[in-house]
């Protein structure tokens, strides 16, 4: 990714202008972007999934799952440099992404799953930097042969809620199929997150985007209400 961010940074300013506005980020990936700017080394924005894995572990059909869910998705390879003090989206034609792995097995019992608690706050609470890939690690915690907690940390930039369901989804099925030397029964994406990046900036733009400002600053106009709370319930 590095050789890959520098050709990028040796583009001509127009040039850079024209990437960006072929490939812009979405209206939640700039309001990221700009919260990133703010406070850099903060995780706030990280968002976890732990899967707890019973039974033998194919490592090598692991790897290959996450590697294969970050080909078939251009956003698991983005990352979101600055140019001229605007954020530029960089998708990244390949990358390998390793998943580490911490035995725990050599423990004694009754620590192992305080010990793997420990590790996995301070796995989610690690900042990511939007300029380098990876913006997606994955953990893997042996706590014995037939026992194992993947964790997955993503920023928020390119995830939510919603899309790391998918992950895990994608991921069992995946696995399944690779652990028994299978091909992915996954069909290729019809469309990736770019092209809804793209949709939205199009369709929000004109006289659509006067019409929904226009709405908004009167939502918000005058005196807001008084929030009303309980204040015997608060501690």
């Amino acid at each position: 990714m590095t050789d890959y961010v520098k050709l990028i940074s040796e583009l001509s300013r127009e040039q850079r202008e024209s990437l960006a506005n072929s490939n812009p980020l979405s209206f939640s990936q700039q309001r990221l972007w700009f919260l990133h700017q703010l406070d850099p080394e903060s995780a706030a924005y990280n968002i976890p999934a732990a899967v707890r894995l019973k039974g033998p572990l194919n490592l090598q059909a692991l790897e290959s799952t996450c590697n294969e869910i970050v080909k078939r998705h251009e956003v698991l390879r983005t990352a979101f440099l600055s140019f001229d003090g605007k954020p530029l989206q960089v998708i990244a034609p390949a990358f390998d992404l390793a998943v580490a792995v911490i035995d725990l097995s050599g423990s004694e019992v009754e620590l192992r799953e305080a010990e793997a608690t420990r590790l996995a706050l301070d796995e989610i609470s690690k900042p990511f930097d939007l300029t380098m890939l990876p913006l997606i690690r994955v953990l893997l915690m042996r706590l014995a042969d037939d026992d194992h907690i993947a964790l997955v940390t993503m920023h928020h930039i390119i995830s939510d809620g919603w899309s790391i369901a998918i992950f895990i989804k994608e991921m069992a099925a995946l696995y399944n199929a690779f652990s028994q030397r299978e091909q992915s029964p996954l069909t290729e994406l019809p469309i990736q997150y770019a092209d809804f990046a793209l949709w939205q900036r199009e369709w929000l733009s004109g006289d659509q985007f006067d019409r929904q400002l226009s709405y908004w600053r009167k939502q918000v106009a005058g005196a807001l209400p008084r929030l009303q709370l309980p204040a015997d319930q608060l501690q």
